[in-house]
């Protein structure tokens, strides 16, 4: 039987060994250190009701994606680095990638637009989808913000 949600089941999971140490710590603070039996219990619901206002916000980690991660960059735009001639290094979601352009014919300089249409091996193929307009944002001008040429 498969579960509609199987990353909600795989994130609780992941939350019960945290359930039962903020558990076993309640029960430690109650039976030792003279902590009311409310405010123990309140310790575990309170792990238990910030677990679940986090898995909002983290339930994509948990989803099962059975690419590769490369793959996973396949439809994914980025930038040129230096000239695909036809090959070079591009940007990608923040992360430099040696990359070929397809098709061959296509020319692109820094700072183009591009998209990761395939891969081949740790090479990404990509395609240009747009020019670059003004200065590339990687060079070391623009990260000093000089603007002397």
């Amino acid at each position: 039987m498969r579960t509609k949600h199987p990353a909600f089941w795989r994130y609780t999971a992941f939350q019960i060994p945290g359930w039962l140490l903020a558990s076993a710590v309640a029960w430690w603070l109650h039976r030792h250190a003279g902590v009311p039996l409310w405010a123990a219990a309140g310790l575990p619901l309170a792990w238990v009701i910030k677990d679940y206002a986090l898995y909002p916000f983290l339930r994509f980690a948990y989803e099962a994606d059975q690419r590769r991660p490369i793959e996973r960059l396949i439809g994914v735009a980025g930038a040129a680095v230096e000239p695909l001639a036809p090959d070079g290094y591009v940007r990608v979601r923040g992360e430099l990638w040696r990359a070929r352009r397809m098709p061959a014919d296509d020319a692109v300089s820094p700072g183009d637009t591009v998209e990761v249409v395939g891969i081949e091996g740790t090479t990404l193929l990509v395609s240009a989808t747009g020019r670059a307009s003004g200065r590339f944002p990687e060079s070391p001008q623009a990260r000093s913000g000089s603007t002397a040429s």
